[in-house]
């Protein structure tokens, strides 16, 4: 009879998530987890698979997490520019439970280049978010609070470029005003 697991694997998942976000791929070894998951070697084998396969579900994990907050923003706002700052507002905002910066960036640097399973990963998700932008500015020409001559797909890159770049940014180097000024002038464009 097999054991009833005894521990939430969610939970654990949650706190791998964090620990890959915080250290890397590379420099959180697998003793690191089972110590920072709380469960045994054994038991992450069996539940998540090997360290690039836990990495994998981590990250898709977050994705799914910060997905959710992005469409939230993005509807929930009235205009299609408040929409776009909000996304590049949570980008620098503050929080004591995650770590700082983007576990997908930090894939894409770290790990993308070496594996083309998470490199079509972190792809796609920068797909998802440009089609965001795209349709918020395609939203924001229809209705007439943006310029029809705008360029929606290029600019749906180019928000998605500098997103990437305050989520470097905030990891490296956190002043609170000067990435608001950054955010004023990238959002600038859409004057």
């Amino acid at each position: 009879m097999a054991r009833s697991k005894e521990f939430d694997e969610d939970a654990v998942l949650l706190k791998a998530m964090k620990l890959f976000w915080a250290q890397g791929y590379e420099k959180t070894s697998m003793q690191d987890l089972v110590e920072h998951m709380g469960i045994h070697r054994r038991s992450i084998y069996d539940t998540f698979g090997d360290k690039h396969a836990l990495y994998l579900l981590a990250l898709k994990r977050y994705s799914n997490t910060v997905w959710k907050s992005i469409e939230q923003r993005a509807n929930s706002s009235f205009t299609a520019n408040a929409a776009i700052r909000s996304l590049m507002e949570a980008t620098i905002a503050q929080d004591e439970e995650r770590p700082q910066g983007c576990l997908m960036v930090n894939t894409a640097v770290e790990l993308a280049v070496h594996d083309t399973e998470l490199e079509a990963y972190v792809n796609r998700s920068w797909e998802l978010t440009e089609e965001l932008i795209r349709d918020l500015i395609v939203k924001g020409q229809q209705t007439g609070e943006l310029s029809a001559a705008l360029d929606a797909e290029m600019l749906s890159a180019y928000f998605n470029n500098a997103l990437t770049g305050l989520r470097v940014m905030v990891k490296t180097q956190y002043n609170r005003e000067r990435l608001q000024q950054i955010i004023a002038t990238t959002m600038s464009i859409l004057d």
